[in-house]
């Protein structure tokens, strides 16, 4: 007989609301689900959901185009750092199948003369959809301002002081990807998203709640993840792990092809990918070096070659 998964209440949601109530629960409850698991779930995110409605209308709208006025908008020798990368581009460490999704990235946007100018890109904005900009660029400074709670949970979950992760990600090279997983109507090797670890900070997800999202546990066994509506999925990404020396672990998750009753459905996601800073220091801290966690020996990187070392793992540089 086949094992059955675990259930998805495995990882309960962590009310956002202890945050403002009771920030040493939120921080505990949070870091113990993500030193479990490298997941964890927010529960009631307090996101306008007027702005969520408005941001997936136009999201909705922009996929809808006719594909040659989508790649209008993609850039090549970018790595896909803004606007449109179509489908069959973006292909999971290690698979020999690409995803099946295409994708937009939205970055921050800074001020003329900034530093970091170099290393982010101006985002594109698609003229044909009216509120494209407006509501996915407000989703972005929301998104954002979620994730650096989070991370004040972490650092206090860490015994680091609360504010650590603050200026390390300031004006950090954050992408927003708004998703489109077509229907799977026809069977084939690849899959709407193949196993792999995020590269970044930590991600925060909306629209899990379509079934699909699995993370691989410990045991080998698959996890599935589909939270209630008004949660967030929160993982952890590649940088953060390799800075707490795997405290925090990255880990691999996917995305499944739709159950038959599902497959002529199409998914909708949006990831917040958070970044450090690009010249930050990643290096192991080093009160996360225990008997219980020995030193993994990840040699110094800043963040921006960590990234593009990671881009090119994926093909998308």
């Amino acid at each position: 007989m086949p094992d059955t998964p675990a259930p998805v209440s495995a990882i309960p949601p962590v009310p956002l609301a202890l945050y403002e109530t009771d920030f040493a629960a939120f921080s505990q409850s949070l870091g113990a689900a993500f030193e479990r698991y490298g997941f964890a779930v927010l529960g009631g995110h307090g996101l306008d959901p007027a702005l969520l409605d408005r941001a997936l209308s136009a999201t909705k709208a922009f996929f809808a185009l006719p594909e040659a006025t989508k790649l209008r908008y993609r850039q090549t020798g970018m790595g896909g750092a803004r606007g449109y990368t179509p489908f069959g581009i973006e292909t999971a460490k290690g698979a020999t199948h690409h995803d099946l999704k295409e994708f937009w990235h939205i970055g921050r946007e800074l001020p003329a003369g900034h530093p970091y100018t170099d290393y982010m890109p101006e985002n594109l904005w698609p003229q044909e959809i009216a509120d494209f900009h407006a509501s996915t660029y407000a989703l972005y400074e929301a998104l954002d301002t979620l994730g650096k709670k989070v991370l004040r949970a972490i650092a206090t979950y860490l015994k680091l002081d609360a504010e650590f992760f603050t200026p390390t990600v300031k004006d950090g090279n954050s992408v927003l990807r708004l998703l489109h997983y077509p229907p799977v109507t026809t069977p084939g090797e690849s899959v709407r998203a193949g196993a792999h670890g995020d590269i970044n900070v930590i991600t925060l997800l909306l629209g899990a709640e379509e079934p699909g999202l699995q993370l691989l546990d410990r045991d080998g066994q698959w996890l599935p993840i589909t939270p209630p509506a008004d949660c967030i999925v929160c993982n952890i990404g590649d940088m953060l792990s390799r800075l707490t020396n795997g405290v925090l672990p990255s880990t691999q998750h996917r995305v499944i092809n739709p159950a038959e009753g599902r497959k002529d459905f199409a998914r909708y996601s949006t990831p917040f990918f958070l970044h450090f800073e690009p010249p930050y220091v990643i290096e192991i801290l080093p009160n996360c070096i225990t008997p219980e966690h020995p030193d993994l020996g990840g040699e110094p990187i800043t963040a921006q070659d960590f990234l593009m070392q990671r881009l090119r793992e994926i093909k998308l540089a």
